[in-house]
Order: C-alpha cells, then sequence, then structure tokens
C-alpha cells in the first residue's frame, strides 16, 4: 500500500475520532448550560470540530487527489 494511502487514511480515522470527542463534548452538562446560555458552544468543543473536519477532508482529498508512488 502507497504511503500517501495510508496517510490519508490515518488522517480519516484521526478525524472521525475528533468529530467523535466533539460529539461526546457537546452532550455533556456543561456544554449543554453553555449553549443554552450563550448560544454556542464552548471553546474545546468547536475546536475538536474545526480539527476534526479540517483531518477528515485532508484525508479523503489526499485519497481522492493525492498521488500514488506506485504509478
Amino acid at each position: 500500500m502507497a504511503t500517501n494511502r495510508i496517510l490519508a487514511f490515518v488522517l480519516i480515522v484521526v478525524g472521525a475520532i475528533l468529530l467523535f470527542f466533539a460529539y461526546q463534548s457537546s452532550q455533556s452538562l456543561g456544554d449543554q448550560v453553555t449553549e443554552a446560555v450563550t448560544g454556542r458552544f464552548t471553546d474545546a468543543t468547536i475546536w475538536y470540530i474545526i480539527l476534526g473536519a479540517a483531518f477528515a477532508v485532508a484525508g479523503i482529498g489526499l485519497l481522492l487527489f493525492g498521488k500514488s508512488s506506485g504509478r
């Protein structure tokens, strides 16, 4: 398997894990109260969402558009 594909899969998995943590964080009591009062999530939850999405998109982009070293 090409190094680019391995890296792409790692990025996708890390992005999915971060998005899972974002979901778990958004469901916590503290985050629910903060969202109810301010109308937005805590900074930590926002960073989990941003980084998770960025890693997942980068991994998918590398998987779809990355040059394979085998060709």
